[in-house]
């Protein structure tokens, strides 16, 4: 396969002329036959690395990936390509379980996503073992990582999984955040054979960075809100609750908003999900289950109303913003309550039963460790953009001038003038 091979696909399935930075990189050593650990920040198109490959190589192409949610979006964006795709997880029944791999078997099917619990099932793995598989991309592969912040177990049986199958496929890793420990990580626990390990710059000048502090949230929120009636945002919300209540209130005060959060039907997630995607909603609020594989260009601001419990989940998070590369916004509303609820959410994650009590206590230990890390973002009087780099290992000591240390007084004064509304 080409170069020219690639862009051909890129254009025909995607209607794009010209791979973004890295990508080509990447796509280039996967059809060579070399594994690859991709780390790049969301929009920079990661998804893409392995999706052209999967539709030029001769086999099929296994992508693990950890939430139903976001397999259905990608299937569903995918097949509106005519992509020849699939998925495999607990929301099929048996007769369309069945049905997919009878498909795969002659042929119908490139891609499969699958979740990582179904590698270890026998009857999955008897046909993964009489298939050709050229390739296995690990969609979100911090979560192999007990440093990172989505560590799952399951993600530890994809090798063994590899190690039954006839001829071992090119495996490609991918996730847009990753510290030095979790690349490390993946690298050793995925058994990656002399991967190409490529890190895309995590900075986005595009962005603006701002944390606000208002003594009344709600009122500021609202106000903030109301600046950008002609312009489409996220709003992230720590809880179900919260998702709802602040929904519901920008409903009452005649804003175009939608939600989206685990405990709806799939049905009004859906009809959320496409309705901002489409513009017939200027603002979706949700918890953090929305915006994987989302891909909308013309996000204008994410705005946090509570503090995430980590910087991986907001720099992935708010990096939703401004795909199209014009100035977009990150504002997060901090609150001495966000850090009670984050810690609660710590201590109330469950047991996980395929963790020794030792290796749950150091998870933990690891979510408090970054919890302190966001906490000190919210508080610094340094330059925030700085500071998330140098989370990710991109050593940077310059002022920015695009986030709200940088640029005093406050976003409010700014927005409003320092004789603007009353903040109380």
């Amino acid at each position: 396969m080409t170069k020219h091979d690639a862009l051909n696909a890129l254009m025909k399935y995607f209607g794009y002329s010209e791979f973004r930075p890295s990508q080509d990189t990447i796509i280039d050593a996967l059809l060579s036959g070399r594994d690859v650990l991709g780390i790049m920040p969301t929009g920079a198109g990661k998804s893409i690395c392995f999706q052209i490959p999967a539709l030029l190589m001769p086999g099929i192409t296994i992508v693990v990936s950890p939430l139903i949610s976001l397999m259905k979006d990608q299937v569903f964006q995918l097949r509106k390509g005519d992509i020849p795709v699939a998925f495999i997880n607990s929301s099929l029944r048996k007769e369309q379980y069945r049905e997919v791999l009878r498909r795969v078997g002659v042929g119908k099917y490139k891609i499969i996503y699958v979740a990582p619990e179904r590698l270890g099932t026998a009857d999955f793995l008897q046909f993964a073992i009489n298939t050709p598989i050229s390739l296995i991309a690990v969609d979100e592969a911090h979560c192999v990582s007990q440093w990172g912040q989505d560590f799952r177990p399951s993600y530890l049986k994809i090798v063994e999984f590899i190690e039954q199958l006839k001829v071992r496929p090119i495996v490609g890793a991918f996730t847009a955040t990753a510290t030095g420990d979790v690349k490390n990580d993946i690298i050793r626990l995925l058994q990656l054979n002399d991967p190409l390990s490529l890190t895309t710059g995590f900075d986005r000048p595009n962005l603006y960075f701002g944390v606000e502090k208002p003594e009344n949230k709600s009122k500021y929120f609202y106000e903030l809100i109301a600046t950008r009636s002609n312009q489409c945002g996220v709003v992230y919300c720590s809880t179900r609750k919260a998702v709802d209540s602040v929904c519901a209130a920008l409903r009452h005060r005649g804003i175009s908003a939608g939600r989206y959060h685990a405990g709806l039907e799939d049905e009004e997630r859906r009809i959320s999900q496409d309705d901002f995607i489409q513009n017939k909603t200027s603002v979706i609020v949700a918890t953090n289950a929305f915006g994987m594989g989302i891909d909308k260009p013309d996000v204008r601001y994410v705005i946090h109303y509570n503090m995430p419990k980590n910087l991986e989940n907001y720099y992935q998070e708010a990096g939703r913003a401004g795909r199209d590369g014009k100035a977009s916004e990150c504002i997060l509303l901090f609150s001495e309550d966000d850090i009670k609820t984050a810690e609660f959410m710590i201590q109330d994650s469950g047991q996980n039963t395929a963790l020794a009590e030792k290796e749950q206590r150091k998870v933990r230990r690891q979510d408090v460790k970054r919890l302190d890390s966001m906490i000190r973002y919210c508080e610094i009087e340094g330059c925030l953009r700085s500071y998330i780099l140098n989370y990710f290992g991109e050593k940077q000591r310059i002022r920015c001038g695009n986030c709200s240390n940088c640029l005093k007084p406050s976003l409010w004064n700014r927005l409003f003038g320092s004789k603007g509304i009353n903040r109380q």
